[in-house]
């Protein structure tokens, strides 16, 4: 099931729906005498690449998603640091890496998964007593991702000592589950993706824990002013969207399943 998951929740993203219509589109208009369907889909594929290159129309697929759950600041507005005083763990979700022994390990670590480490250890830092939690298994991988973010955390000074790792999980609710054995009662904070939030705290709810969210990692920001690259697609607009459809088919795949 994990594997059948990996394998066709890709073929439903964005780019990988428009690249499907163009190519039977293309096919229908080369090798078939259907040329109306077949500019029909090329058409219609077209609109949806603009579409989704537009940050206008991208922003507003993901913002449900980051704003479900503020950012988790301790000495400011969001929660008190007395809200926080009996928080033993901090939890930290990976989000991709690739082990590389020939390269160091801020390189093997993704742009994700070392946003979620450096907010976790900026909660750590105010926390005492406190001590975090690296969940990523080997997924498509010889080295589990926990140690991966371990490694990038020492250097960062976090002492081995306040590190544990789950180095078995695979995805988020396999993650949910061995996180759940590891905390058993205790409090902890969540610290992943703010798009990835949502779908994280249903999956631990669903299990009866009660994660405080540290959503980090943000890609949609309040505007003050029109900029010229607001009028133009871009990959980074695509990328918003691809992420929001990925969240929205998780959420969607874990409650049919009722794990939500």
């Amino acid at each position: 099931m994990f594997l059948l998951k990996k394998i066709v929740a890709p073929l439903f993203s964005p780019l990988s729906v428009v690249i499907g219509l163009m190519g039977i589109g293309l096919f229908l208009m080369w090798f078939t005498r259907k040329q109306k369907t077949g500019k029909i889909l090329i058409t219609l594929a077209t609109a949806l690449l603009l579409l989704f290159s537009f940050h206008a129309i991208s922003d507003r697929l993901l913002k449900p998603l980051e704003q479900r759950f503020p950012p988790l600041l301790i000495d400011s507005r969001a929660v008190t640091s007395a809200d926080t005083s009996s928080v033993k763990w901090i939890v930290v979700l990976g989000g991709g890496h690739t082990y590389d022994q020939d390269l160091p390990v801020t390189s093997e670590i993704s742009e994700e998964s070392l946003v979620r480490l450096i907010e976790s250890i900026r909660i750590y830092k105010r926390i005492p007593n406190s001590r975090i939690i690296l969940s990523g298994g080997a997924v498509f991988d010889r080295y589990p991702e926990a140690g991966t973010m371990s490694r990038t955390a020492q250097i960062l000074n976090v002492p081995s000592s306040d590190i544990l790792q789950d180095n078995e999980s695979r995805d988020t609710e396999e993650q949910a589950l061995r996180i759940s054995s590891m905390v058993g009662k205790d409090r902890f904070i969540l610290v992943t993706s703010a798009s990835h939030m949502p779908r994280s705290v249903a999956l631990f709810n669903k299990l009866g824990l009660l994660p405080i969210p540290a959503p980090t990692n943000h890609m949609v920001f309040k505007k003050k002013n029109i900029r010229p690259d607001d009028f133009y697609p871009s990959s980074a607009a695509l990328g918003k969207a691809e992420r929001a459809v990925h969240e929205y088919l998780g959420l969607f795949w874990s409650k049919i399943r009722n794990k939500v």
